[in-house]
């Protein structure tokens, strides 16, 4: 008996592609807070129709990525005190344990890979990148924390980046950056350390010092 493959629903796949490319625009910083988007330009930016559109729309609402108010207007959050303190504070909470649970996978290529991609994060700053910035800052978290294999953890985490993305666009303004981060160094010197509490507290400070300028 053959079993002939499901035919591909063209609304599904178009959907799914407008989905992933907004959620990393955003996710990078690539729109700005409270930024109005519709349907309509959605579709347009994309080449699809409405109906893609609006499921892509629909799950990033749900991520927090977007905001849809009563009366239907669709925008980037931009977020209060209390929820920029409550998105760093989720931060400090999640990401110093997955570092720590990536250290015992923390071999010298994955140190390597680290300070290449550091490298890149201080290109960014010398061009005054900010989406670039904010795309190979995460990136440099990501490829660590992937050594901690918990999933679940890492995807929570990356929620908390898709709903501070256009925040840290307007931060990287704030704060005029003209070097990488200082505390880069201090995670990779931990991790070749093999230094947990100091991976731990580099880690923490790196990931919410910046966020909680942005208060007040």
């Amino acid at each position: 008996m053959i079993i002939q493959p499901r035919p591909v629903d063209p609304t599904s796949a178009a959907h799914e592609r407008v989905y992933r490319a907004l959620r990393t625009r955003i996710m990078h910083g690539e729109i700005d807070p409270g930024k109005a988007l519709t349907l309509r330009g959605i579709g347009k930016f994309y080449d699809v129709s409405m109906t893609p559109a609006r499921e892509a729309v629909r799950r990033l609402v749900a991520e927090g990525a977007l905001s849809l108010s009563s009366s239907g207007r669709v925008s980037t959050p931009a977020l209060s005190n209390d929820r920029i303190e409550e998105l760093a504070t989720l931060r400090a909470l999640l990401e110093p344990e997955l570092a720590s649970r990536a250290l015992p996978r923390a071999h010298f290529a994955l140190i390597e890979r680290l300070e290449t991609i550091n490298q890149s994060v201080s290109q960014m700053v010398a061009r005054h990148d900010a989406s670039g910035y904010i795309r190979m800052n995460l990136e440099f978290h990501r490829t660590l924390y992937l050594r901690a294999q918990a999933p679940a953890i890492l995807a929570i985490a990356e929620t908390v980046w898709l709903q501070l993305g256009p925040t840290m666009r307007a931060l990287y303004g704030r704060l005029n950056r003209t070097e990488p981060p200082t505390h880069h160094r201090l995670i990779l010197a931990a991790l070749k350390a093999g230094d947990e509490p100091g991976l731990r507290l580099a880690v923490r400070t790196d990931v919410t010092q910046g966020l909680r300028m942005l208060k007040g």
